[in-house]
């Protein structure tokens, strides 16, 4: 039985949560319950150290019985948590050296648009063709997720259109209006990613958002979804074009990836790569890879030369393409962001230094 007091410091550290603008709340046995605020961790020292029993009482404070009963059994626990009406979070709750643990993740409850994003306004370019493979990829917890309910909120306000998106667990909550939005969460509204995917075709639907791609039958059947007339969006957590492609292909038993390789240059529509980076200002802001699908492009998929994407990229920014660097040297002398912190999301240092010279 959960305690009103337990209820009562979970909600006190989910409403410092929400006023620090905090992106994470960590509850970790031995350590002070801990905000991560623009990318740094910052324990709330005001608080009592966690002993496993605080945390047990605190994990108890907001799952349901079937959802403690699932999270002992599996030993983990991925759900979203509404508080106060107002506010989501998305949950994992997990056990380190035997205790208990969980991470918060805030879900801001209105759906910002690319400029307030930060992004490049031609990315909606992406929401346009009425069927296409588009990929929004970088590391956890760098505004992926929050990319791409921006791109579904364009589609709903501007196409009449069948939306139906496949999550683990619901983040965004879309508000109808021009689309029909149906939001599956798994675990709940289906077994898996895959199984989702294939009742797909039975639903009418025009518009998929997988939020992750986890295995190769997952990644196959969105790959045929967007062959079959349908638009798909999709995450991966791969730091660059190149290695998104490579992610792909070699996830794939070695007999199917020649055929792989051929849809994907088939119907690829772009892929975004970002990073959310320490703002001068406060706050932080995206650096972003944006590769658009040209001839030369599918060409060196379909050949296997992903290593060359990158040159596509470098040489290509009259069709709106833009390379890691480009855009980190940019942030650098808009005084957006320091060297330092532009050397350390840099995948290739000494070609931003030559960047940072003209």
């Amino acid at each position: 039985m959960t305690s009103i007091n337990a209820k009562q410091e979970l909600d006190d550290l989910l409403i410092s949560t929400t006023q620090e603008n905090a992106s994470d709340l960590h509850l970790s046995v031995g350590r002070y319950p801990t905000l991560r605020i623009d990318g740094r961790l910052v324990p709330l020292t005001n608080k009592e150290l966690l002993t496993p029993r605080k945390v047990e009482e605190l994990v108890s404070a907001f799952l349901t019985s079937e959802q403690k009963e699932k999270f002992i059994e599996n030993k983990e626990l991925d759900i979203s948590y509404e508080f106060e009406k107002k506010t989501r979070f998305r949950i994992n709750v997990f056990f380190q050296r035997g205790f208990m643990s969980a991470s918060f993740r805030l879900i801001p409850s209105k759906i910002r648009n690319l400029e307030q994003l930060g992004i490049p306004e031609m990315v909606y370019d992406f929401t346009k063709p009425s069927q296409g493979f588009v990929l929004v990829v970088g590391p956890s917890g760098h505004g992926k997720s929050t990319t791409l309910a921006a791109l579904i909120d364009r589609i709903n306000s501007q196409r009449n259109a069948h939306i139906v998106t496949i999550e683990d667990p619901i983040e965004h909550v879309y508000t109808q209006n021009r689309c029909i939005i149906n939001q599956r969460e798994v675990g709940i509204d289906t077994k898996s990613f895959s199984n989702a995917l294939r009742s797909i075709f039975r639903e009418d639907a025009d518009i998929i958002l997988v939020g992750e791609m986890r295995d190769w039958e997952t990644m196959s059947t969105a790959i045929t979804a967007a062959e079959t007339g349908h638009l798909v969006f999709a995450t991966l957590h791969t730091n660059s074009t190149a290695q998104t492609i490579d992610r792909i292909i070699d996830s794939f038993p070695a007999s199917q990836q020649n055929q792989i390789r051929s849809q994907l240059a088939g119907n690829l529509l772009g892929i975004l790569s970002q990073r959310l980076i320490p703002n001068i200002d406060g706050g932080r802001i995206p650096a972003v890879e944006i590769m658009t699908s040209n001839s030369a492009v599918k060409n060196l998929i379909r050949e296997n030369k992903t290593h060359q994407l990158n040159l596509v990229i470098n040489t290509s920014a009259d069709e709106g393409m833009v390379s890691l660097n480009n855009s980190l040297a940019d942030l650098v002398k808009r005084n957006k962001i320091t060297l330092e912190d532009a050397k350390t999301y840099s995948t290739n240092v000494s070609d931003l230094k030559m960047l940072m010279r003209r």
